[in-house]
């Protein structure tokens, strides 16, 4: 089987071209070749399938083999190899789990260098992000973690997301405290997780934990997530475009007042390979 390695801001996955193959056990391979010690390595994997309503259709599997919904960093690596590879148009659409996406080609001398993509519009009901807090908005709400209580704001972005504004994030025991975030009993289907550090109205720090994943160096949704986040906590302003400075990379992201979010980052082909 042929494969593709591609990231964006450093969240890397395995892109798998089943126009031409078969992937039988998407969970069982995801989880093979995820593993950063023993096989390729990566987030995880990504089919990307004939659509019959769009260029493709994206389907994402985190590396412990469960299923994704949306990545808004993956989008933008299939929309570049959607363009380098098959149809050289300005704009790609792509069918998701959370619907269909477009995402704006950015070039370099004929090669897709990045882009930008709709991710939608936010969601902000406690009960259809999912939470158990019910059908209100989850925006400074209290949660327990081993006797602390953190401050959060809630918000899904085609994944579900809780973000934690706080100082010092560099100094973060993510390993230990994203598992306890992601499988609190308030997320029936988990939750992704972004500790998030103000630098000022236009620049944000970010380490965020995914589902399924762990730590990554950057997480498209999350981006978007922190991004509405501090508009909704007035730490951004709405409209204008937030740097969101993850560990593998910046993103851009502006939540227009049309309420659709928007985001911005590059997309990089590491290497091919066969297993």
């Amino acid at each position: 089987m042929k494969f593709i390695k591609m990231h964006g801001a450093g969240n890397d996955y395995i892109y798998i071209d089943c126009f031409t193959e078969n992937v039988e056990n998407p969970t069982e391979l995801s989880k093979i070749l995820s593993d950063r010690h023993f096989s390729v390595g990566a987030d995880g994997i990504v089919l990307i399938k004939p659509s019959n309503v769009a260029d493709c259709f994206m389907d994402i599997y985190n590396a412990d083999g469960s299923r994704a919904k949306m990545c808004g960093n993956a989008i933008r690596c299939v929309a570049k190899y959607i363009y380098d590879n098959k149809k050289k148009k300005p704009v790609i659409k792509i069918d998701t789990l959370s619907g269909i996406k477009l995402v704006e080609i950015y070039t370099e001398n004929g090669i897709v260098v990045g882009g930008k993509v709709n991710m939608g519009k936010p969601i902000f009901n406690g009960r259809q992000i999912p939470t158990r807090y019910g059908d209100s908005i989850v925006k400074n709400k209290i949660i327990n973690i081993e006797n602390k209580d953190f401050e959060i704001t809630c918000v899904s972005m085609g994944n579900p997301h809780c973000v934690v504004f706080r100082e010092d994030i560099d100094k973060l025991d993510l390993e230990k405290q994203g598992p306890l975030f992601e499988s609190h009993e308030m997320f029936p289907e988990r939750i992704n997780t972004e500790f998030v550090e103000i630098i000022d109205k236009g620049n944000l720090k970010m380490r965020v934990w995914e589902r399924g994943s762990g730590e990554t160096l950057a997480c498209g949704t999350g981006a978007c997530a922190v991004a509405v986040a501090s508009v909704v906590n007035g730490f951004c302003e709405r409209n204008k475009d937030i740097k969101i400075h993850a560990k593998g990379g910046v993103l851009t992201v502006k939540w227009h007042n049309n309420n659709n979010v928007y985001l911005s980052g590059n997309a990089v082909e590491v290497f091919r390979g066969e297993i």
